[in-house]
């Protein structure tokens, strides 16, 4: 879609400018739009698929998707770093409000690279969701997230049993948990 507003960005220009100047004015809308998805990224609450052990985003076309009771099951994407961690935290925060989980788990795998800045509100919020007994999870994490979380200090503090290989993983562990 909006490869689509691009390209009609780029038309419109080259129309009422001339084609040098279209073009740049389509390169100047793209990169906004590139620089509005990074400092914006989404945060997914995920659920199951009835009967089948596919993992996706909760959806109204979806509307039979199951969640497990007492878990909650986030999967940012994109990079986190300065620019965008405020407002990742932001709807974490607003996410665990309005679900009220036991332990969240943030499904990483879709996290390309997370800055040093990002490591240090992951901590700080760790910390504030458990004087709310709320336990924070971590899953999927690609070997460089992996690496930065383990030199943060971040993966001490939350111990090997809360850093898990994928959201299914968590998912057994939680329900084992509760058995």
């Amino acid at each position: 879609m909006m490869e689509f507003r691009w390209a009609a960005i780029a038309c419109l220009g080259v129309l009422l400018f001339g084609t040098l100047e279209g073009i740049v004015v389509a390169i100047l809308a793209s990169l906004l739009g590139l620089a509005s998805q990074t400092a914006q990224p989404p945060v997914y609450v995920i659920g199951r698929k009835p009967g089948e052990d596919v993992l996706r985003p909760l959806a109204a076309r979806h509307p039979d998707d199951e969640t497990v009771p007492g878990l909650l099951i986030l999967r940012p994407e994109g990079r986190l770093f300065f620019i965008n961690v405020q407002h990742v935290a932001a709807q974490i925060r607003e996410l665990i409000e309005t679900h009220q989980p036991e332990v969240v788990v943030l499904d990483m795998s879709r996290v390309q690279d997370v800055e040093y800045s990002a490591l240090m509100m992951l901590m700080e919020g760790e910390q504030q969701a458990h004087a709310r007994g709320v336990t924070l999870w971590l899953a999927g994490l690609n070997p460089g997230v992996l690496e930065n979380v383990r030199r943060s200090g971040l993966a001490s503090q939350l111990g090997e049993s809360r850093m898990l290989f994928n959201a299914r993983a968590a998912i057994r562990q939680y329900q084992q948990g509760r058995e």
